[in-house]
């Protein structure tokens, strides 16, 4: 039974990872082409573990978690932007040779990408309520019992962790492609996606816009 729920974890960890295509994803890339595959890895990782910490919320607290989302929605989206725009200001402004002076001297902190992706996933806690539906899809439910509630939270981390291994190794093979001035151009559209992703969190917060309604079916 625990194996089941195991493989159903994998599933649910790869699904939220392989889609998380908005500012942790960016950030994920231009890290791995800035710094190289352990500064992406780590960054990914950090993203999966707070994803992990998510879904446990969401496992054991699902009445809790979704009454004071609702509650606070709005609070929680404006902060989760601005956050986001703060984020995408300071990687626009990053200089790619500055960086890779760093990893050519070992000044880079892994565990500093791992902690600063881990505080900027964590820092929105809507993602919880994607574990809820994602766990109703694929038929887990609180009552599973706790052995079988710690084998899908394990697999949840290690599908995401898998994600973002395979993930940055792919793109880490093209990295030597990419000269000094292409990264610095790539910090530029990296920065600008996502400040544009954290203005439009913002926005459609303030003035209930729901963007995906505004494109024609």
């Amino acid at each position: 039974m625990w194996l089941d729920i195991f493989l159903r974890g994998i599933l649910i960890g790869l699904v939220v990872s392989m889609f998380s295509i908005g500012p942790v994803g960016v950030l994920c890339i231009q890290r791995t082409l800035s710094k190289g595959q352990r500064s992406g890895f780590f960054s990914g990782l950090g993203a999966a573990t707070a994803d992990t910490v998510y879904a446990t919320v969401a496992f054991f607290a699902i009445a809790f978690v979704h009454g004071f989302i609702e509650q606070n929605q709005l609070l929680l989206k404006i902060i989760g932007g601005a956050f986001v725009v703060v984020v995408g200001l300071y990687i626009f402004f990053q200089n790619p040779v500055v960086q890779i002076r760093r990893n050519r001297s070992g000044k880079v902190s892994l565990w500093r990408d791992f902690l600063s992706i881990f505080l900027f996933t964590i820092a929105n806690p809507a993602i919880s309520l994607v574990f809820v539906g994602l766990f109703a899809m694929f038929g887990i439910s609180n009552d599973a019992g706790y052995i079988n509630g710690v084998a899908m939270l394990v697999g949840v981390l290690a599908g995401a962790a898998g994600w973002w291994f395979l993930f940055t190794f792919v793109l880490n093979i093209y990295r030597k492609r990419f000269r000094p001035r292409y990264l610095l151009w790539m910090n530029r559209i990296a920065g600008i996606l996502i400040i544009l992703l954290g203005v439009t969190a913002i926005i459609s917060s303030l003035f209930n816009i729901h963007f995906d309604e505004l494109i024609p079916k």
